[in-house]
C-alpha cells in the first residue's frame, strides 16, 4: 500500500523525494543514450533484422556480465519473472522491427510521432491492470506534449505520406507503438523487485532470438554484415542496449508510469539534436520549438513540489 508523502516524518520524505529525483535523472539520462540509436541505425545503413539481431547479441557479453555480478549479490529472481522477461523481449523485437520498417514506409516523422503514442498508453495500461492513478496535472499536459511530438517529427511541414507504402507504413507504426508500450509497461513490472540485470539479460537474449527469426522469415537477415556494419551496431548495443535501456530498466519501477513515459520522450528530441550534430541535420523552427514544447511539458508535469504527491512504489 502507497502512503503519501505528506503523512511521513521530515526526514523520510526527504529520502524518497531526494530518490525519486535520481530515478527521474536516471530514466532520462537513459532516454537520451537510447535516441543515439536512431542516428548510429542510419550509419549502419542495414536491414531491421540484422540491426535489431546484432544490437541485442553484441550487448549480451557485457550484459551477462554485469548479471552475474547481481545474481551473486543478491540472488537469483523468482521464476515467474523470467516468463515477464522473455514475453517483455519478444515484444521489444517487434518494437525494433516494425518500427525500422516503418521508418522507410511512411517516412521518419510520422513514425516517430506513432510510436511515441506510448506516453498515452502505458499510463492507461498501468490503470487499466494496476489501478495506478493518472493524475490531473498529465491530463492537462498532454496535449502539449502530443503537439510537442508532432512538431519534433516535423510532419507538419513535411506531410505525412512521405514514405514508400503510406498505408502499411501506418499500421507497422502503430503496431510498434503497441508493442514499445507494453513492452514498457512489462519492463517496468519486473523490475520492481529488484534483480533487474538478470531479468534485462533475459529481455535482451529473448529480442535476439526473435529478431534473428524474423529477420529469416520477413526482414532480411545478413550473418556477416561486414565490419563497418558491425562496427556501429557494436556502437547502437554499447549506447543503447547496455547504457540506455538498463538505465531505463533500473530506473522506471521506481517512478511512476506516466512519469517514466513522459521522460521517454527526450528519445526524439536527442535524436533532433544528435541528427544535427553528427549528420548535419538541420532542425526546422518547428521542430525546435517541437523539443522545447517536450522539454517544458515534461518539467512541468514530473516536477513535483516539496512535501506534495507519493513516494515510490515499494
Amino acid at each position: 500500500m502507497e502512503l503519501p508523502t505528506a503523512q511521513l516524518p521530515s526526514h523520510l520524505r526527504h529520502r524518497l523525494t531526494k530518490a525519486g529525483r535520481g530515478s527521474a535523472w536516471t530514466m532520462a539520462i537513459g532516454a537520451l543514450c537510447v535516441s543515439a540509436s536512431a542516428v548510429l541505425l542510419d550509419l549502419a545503413h542495414t536491414t531491421p533484422g540484422t540491426a535489431s539481431f546484432y544490437r541485442c547479441v553484441l550487448a549480451l557479453p557485457a550484459l551477462v556480465t554485469l548479471a552475474g555480478a547481481e545474481r551473486r549479490r543478491e540472488g537469483a529472481p523468482p521464476r515467474r519473472r523470467y516468463g515477464l522477461a522473455l514475453v517483455a523481449g519478444v515484444l521489444f523485437a517487434g518494437d525494433m522491427l516494425l518500427w525500422t520498417q516503418a521508418i522507410g514506409e511512411v517516412g521518419a516523422g510520422l513514425s516517430t510521432v506513432l510510436v511515441n503514442v506510448q506516453v498515452v498508453l502505458v499510463p492507461l495500461i498501468a490503470w487499466a491492470i494496476d489501478r495506478e492513478p493518472v493524475p490531473a496535472r498529465f491530463l492537462g499536459w498532454l496535449p502539449l506534449l502530443l503537439l510537442g511530438v508532432v512538431l519534433t517529427g516535423g510532419i507538419l511541414e513535411q506531410g505525412a505520406a512521405t514514405g514508400t507504402d503510406p498505408r502499411w507504413g501506418t499500421v507497422h507504426a502503430v503496431l510498434a507503438a503497441v508493442c514499445y508500450s507494453v513492452f514498457l509497461y512489462l519492463l517496468r513490472r519486473g523490475g520492481q523487485d529488484g534483480q533487474v540485470r538478470q531479468l534485462y539479460t533475459v529481455v535482451i537474449a529473448s529480442a535476439a532470438v526473435v529478431s534473428m527469426l524474423a529477420g529469416l522469415a520477413w526482414y532480411g537477415f545478413d550473418v556477416t554484415p561486414g565490419r563497418r556494419v558491425l562496427g556501429w551496431l557494436l556502437a547502437v548495443a554499447v549506447c543503447s542496449q547496455v547504457v540506455g535501456w538498463l538505465l531505463v530498466a533500473t530506473a522506471s519501477p521506481k517512478l511512476a508510469s506516466h512519469v517514466g513515459a513522459i521522460l521517454l520522450l527526450l528519445t526524439p528530441v536527442g535524436a533532433v539534436a544528435l541528427g544535427a550534430v553528427v549528420l548535419g541535420e538541420r532542425p526546422t523552427p518547428l521542430q525546435l520549438g517541437g523539443c522545447a514544447l517536450i522539454l517544458v511539458s515534461a518539467y512541468c508535469t514530473t516536477a513535483r513540489k516539496p512535501g506534495k504527491g507519493r513516494g515510490p512504489r515499494p
